[in-house]
């Protein structure tokens, strides 16, 4: 083996400036694309998309009845109505109802995007619904089509295959001819004699 050779070869020409050891440090290793990367730790909490997808559209639900809306109702009224007439030191958010409409707003402010995230599911089920039914629809035309060229076959063999009157007729011509023919013997036969 020569200087610079490895022993599978002769050495790969490096990139210009690259030599065995990085400046500043040891070569960084290789990642191995043949196995999976080692999960990272993180600190953020995990949790499944896809159960939260099916609690926010559980909620969005919810949202979207005439039940909410009552209990929403009642809530608000029932809120007003301990503030207004219950004894001064009972009463916790006076008349302008600061603490109800910061209740509601943030009430709205996850609305909006459980709402949202409750559509967008609803929209990738509706997408994946609309590529099934085209691919049966694709599927039923090419069965269609099929069954047409068949049928259409069918109707040319039957063209040239003999039917029930068309022999019935042929028959009926040969029995004329043969009475015919047989007529013509017997009285042939007569004169004969």
């Amino acid at each position: 083996m020569g200087a610079g050779e490895r022993p599978g070869g002769p050495e790969r020409p490096r990139p210009h400036g690259a030599s065995a050891v990085r400046r500043g440090g040891p070569e960084r290793p290789r990642v191995r694309l043949d196995q999976p990367r080692v999960p990272r730790r993180t600190f953020l909490p995990e949790y499944d998309p896809e159960a939260f997808g099916r609690l926010s559209e559980k909620i969005a639900r919810f949202l979207g009845t005439g039940r909410f809306i009552v209990w929403m109702t009642v809530i608000v009224i029932v809120w007003i109505g301990w503030n207004v007439t219950a004894p001064g030191r009972l009463r916790f958010d006076e008349y302008p109802f600061i603490f109800l409409t910061l209740a509601l707003s943030l009430q709205a402010s996850y609305a909006a995007p459980l709402i949202l995230l409750a559509q967008n599911r609803q929209a990738d089920r509706d997408r994946v619904t609309h590529e099934q039914d085209r691919k049966q629809n694709e599927r039923s035309i090419a069965d269609t089509e099929y069954l047409t060229r068949e049928i259409a076959a069918l109707r040319l063999g039957l063209g040239e295959v003999a039917t029930r009157d068309w022999i019935r007729s042929e028959l009926e011509d040969l029995l004329r001819d043969l009475e015919l023919r047989r007529m013509v013997d017997a009285e042939s036969d007569e004169r004969d004699r």
